[in-house]
């Protein structure tokens, strides 16, 4: 299920994937309070979000879980697994690749690859990213698994580890193809590990503005890059039947949003409306730090264990998104599993902090084990199986 030699998804993340509190809806409990709550605006999209990444949350949706056809954003799996393959040290990024004739013919984009040449998977990289070019997915697709065919499958199997239960990919351009297509949600979750897990990456690659290769100079398609300086990425695509798409990231005062739009009738649109979406994130929410990384929220009590408690906290800092004028309102509450008995592991779930504000609830977020627990010798084993039987 994972790639190995390459860095995996948090403890924490992964479980906050499986309770994300959609705040739109939860905002709906606050209505009594007196100050006005964000309405988040309408776009000329056929699909979008916004995902606050230091939390998870999602801040606002229309159809995140709509099928639709992704184009070339499509490219965030070819280029997902083109860095997992170099972190597992099967592709070396130096390492040059054949051009095939069947890569060479892909139509669409192009970053004008030769056939019958070698490329350097660097240059095959920006290619993809900045060119947005078709042929050199296929010829790094190609070189990871041998026909684009087998890296398809590759590109499914990573999209289920990730939880893009709505996704199914058929080639690594994002050409059209009836049996290809994803959905906004699967797309941030996409966009999401690839920030996180390849975070190297993602800043050397994502924000180059134009890239020249074989006497041709081409633009980042992003119109962001050049028009906010605090957007780093992350991809556009655009067919007839996809519209104009783009992925987008910014971090402001260190606090990173990202938006999917979906489906708009221009390449101005998308980025306008992209503009519009993060714009509304930053000034319509606070971001509150609840609990830092590797903290004790708790010392917990562990029967039957090599020590009789386990520290529980978060891997990370717990920074969660709340409507603006409403921090000071934010209380949370501890709720520990039952009974703890030894092995634990660390990463485990050891309970939950429940978030309110003005007593409502927020948001609940696993609280996890930051520590091992063996189990303890035969006797702390007798003796608190004993103590259990009167407890």
């Amino acid at each position: 299920m994972r790639l190995p030699q390459r860095q995996s998804p948090n403890n924490n993340m992964k479980l906050f994937r499986k309770i994300v509190p959609l705040l739109a809806g939860l905002t709906l409990s606050l209505s009594s309070t007196a100050q006005q709550l964000p309405v988040p605006p309408q776009l000329a999209a056929k699909s979008w979000l916004l995902l606050e990444m230091g939390s998870n949350q999602l801040l606002t949706a229309e159809k995140a879980d709509e099928r639709l056809e992704p184009a070339s954003l499509t490219k965030l799996m070819t280029a997902y697994l083109s860095f997992a393959a170099i972190h597992k040290k099967t592709l070396g990024i130096d390492q040059p690749l054949p051009v095939s004739s069947r890569a060479w013919k892909t139509g669409g984009s192009k970053m004008f690859v030769k056939v019958d040449t070698q490329v350097t998977v660097e240059d095959l990289i920006k290619g993809m990213i900045v060119q947005s070019g078709n042929d050199a997915c296929v010829t790094l697709a190609e070189g990871i698994a041998g026909s684009e065919e087998n890296f398809a499958q590759m590109m499914n199997r990573e999209a289920k580890r990730l939880g893009m239960n709505n996704s199914n990919f058929m080639n690594s351009t994002g050409l059209p193809d009836p049996q290809h297509y994803t959905t906004a949600r699967d797309l941030s979750l996409l966009a999401s590990a690839l920030i996180r897990d390849f975070p190297e990456e993602y800043k050397k690659y994502y924000s180059m503005k134009e890239f020249r290769y074989n006497n041709i100079t081409q633009p980042n398609r992003n119109r962001l890059l050049y028009i906010d300086p605090t957007v780093d990425g992350v991809k556009t695509g655009h067919t007839d039947a996809a519209g104009y798409c783009l992925i987008s990231s910014a971090l402001r005062d260190k606090r990173r949003l990202l938006s999917v739009v979906l489906g708009t009738n221009s390449d101005a649109a998308r980025a306008s409306e992209s503009q519009k979406l993060l714009n509304w994130g930053y000034i319509s929410y606070d971001s509150i730090t609840l609990q830092a990384a590797n903290q004790p929220l708790a010392n917990l009590r562990v029967w039957k264990g090599s020590t009789s408690t386990v520290k529980a906290g978060f891997t990370s800092d717990l920074a969660i998104a709340v409507p603006k004028g409403y921090a000071e309102s934010v209380k949370s509450e501890f709720a520990p599993e039952a009974r703890l008995i030894a092995p634990i592991e660390a990463g485990q779930q050891l309970g939950w902090l429940k978030v309110m504000i003005d007593n409502k609830p927020y948001g609940e977020y696993p609280v996890i084990a930051l520590e091992k627990v063996e189990l303890g010798n035969i006797f702390v084993r007798i003796f608190d199986t004993i103590r259990l039987w009167f407890a």
